[in-house]
Order: C-alpha cells, then sequence, then structure tokens
C-alpha cells in the first residue's frame, strides 16, 4: 500500500451520494476469481482472513461466467461481502446494452451490507489494443455502461482497469473520479500512479495470485466501510 497514512475513503456502497470520510488507510485482503479457478473452497478462503471477493459473472452480452453462482453462493455463505464483475467488449454493442446484460446475470446491487456494486472490468483484451475506439468514444461508451447501471441500481460501478489502460484508451480522461470506485490492477509493492482524476484508489489488486484462489486484493479502508 502506499505509505500515506491518512487517505480520503468512500464507503464503497454509497460512494455516488456519501461525503468523503476521513479514515485510517486498512488493508483488508479480498480476491477476485471466475471459472478459471475451478471449485473454491470458500470456507478456508475465509478462514485465511480473506473478507471480501469480486466474482465474474459476464463478458460481452453472450458470456455467462458457468462458476458464477457456485462461487456467490459458497462465498455468501462463508460469510464474504461479494459482488459481480463484467468483462467489457466496448467492440462489440453499447454500454448501455452491456450493462442490461450484466444485472441481468448476477451483477445487480441491494443495500443489505454484504453486496458490493458491480464492477466494470474494462482493461486490454483480444481485440485492439483499444477495441477500435478513439479515446472520446471510450469515454462515452464507459459513461453509457456507468449511467445505465445507476439508473438500475442507484449506485455507480466500480472501475477496474489499468493507469496504462487507462491513459492509452481514455486519454486518461478525468470524468468519472468523483462517482465510480477505483479498483486499479498493479502488480507491485506500491500501488503507483492512479489515473487522472482519482486521489486514491478504493482497491488495489496488487497481485494475480498468492495464498488464495484468483487475483490478490486489498480494500482500502476498514471493514466498516466496506460494509457500507
Amino acid at each position: 500500500m502506499l505509505s500515506k497514512a491518512i487517505a480520503v475513503v468512500l464507503a464503497v456502497a454509497s460512494i455516488a451520494s456519501a461525503t468523503p470520510t476521513l479514515v485510517k488507510r486498512g488493508s483488508i485482503p479480498g480476491i477476485d476469481v471466475s471459472h478459471y479457478q475451478g471449485t473454491i473452497n470458500w470456507s478456508t478462503v475465509k478462514a485465511n482472513g480473506v473478507q471480501w471477493a469480486y466474482i465474474k459473472a459476464t463478458e460481452g452480452t453472450g458470456y455467462e461466467d458457468p462458476e458464477f453462482s457456485a462461487n456467490y453462493d459458497g462465498a455468501t455463505t462463508a460469510g464474504l461481502i461479494r459482488g459481480g464483475y463484467h468483462f467489457a467488449h466496448p467492440d462489440e454493442s453499447s454500454g448501455a446494452t452491456q450493462a442490461t446484460y450484466f444485472l441481468a446475470h448476477g451483477g445487480g446491487w441491494s443495500a443489505d451490507g454484504i453486496t458490493l456494486p458491480g464492477a466494470l472490468d474494462i482493461e486490454y483484451g483480444t481485440s485492439t489494443e483499444c477495441y477500435g475506439l478513439s479515446a472520446s468514444a471510450m469515454v462515452s461508451w464507459i459513461a453509457d455502461f456507468s449511467n445505465t447501471y445507476h439508473s438500475k441500481t442507484g449506485v455507480y460501478p466500480v472501475i477496474y482497469t489499468t493507469t496504462d489502460w487507462w491513459t492509452t484508451c481514455t486519454g486518461n480522461s478525468a470524468a468519472f473520479a468523483s462517482t465510480n470506485p477505483l479498483w486499479l490492477a498493479r502488480y507491485a509493492s506500491a500501488v503507483g500512479t492512479l489515473p487522472a482524476g482519482w486521489s486514491y484508489e478504493t482497491f488495489w489488486q496488487y497481485a494475480d495470485s498468492g495464498s488464495n484462489p484468483g487475483d490478490q486484493d486489498i480494500f482500502n479502508g476498514d471493514a466498516a466501510g466496506l460494509k457500507r
């Protein structure tokens, strides 16, 4: 984590409307998983200290992760705070279309204290570098997804990305920093430079493997903030 002892952290579930609160920087461990991890023993994950998980739900508009339900139910039963994520394909359909698909297949949100807002995973994929979109078109696509998700749930989705992709493919847009929590991927000992506008990360994916299944993550805040 960053060496800074105090950071501005928004409660995850209410980030769209809450006033930022100064809290001590925390390090609440989490993971993110998909079917690639196979069968997961969620009780063991919980015993290892993991408190939250993001679970792959959908990709594009034609793919549902086959292990989503098992993982989501397993994480819930084990007592983890959990949410779904969507792997974006901006070259295939509109942001609104993909947000609607995500919401219909596991990406929903409710104010129950155990559900994280859905996450938009937008990064380098199998298509062209920026899915054939200009920076302005990419920003519009993300806004279309984000606004559609917000209109259906009342919260904005978390945005998962890397600083490199965001700089390359959105022109380092600062358009989402005041509404969408940032989930930054950077496999290093420190979170590093953030995309424009964000003064802190809400989640940090710091390794793609570790003592628990899937990618290894940290929530930037305390347990009460994570639950909120």
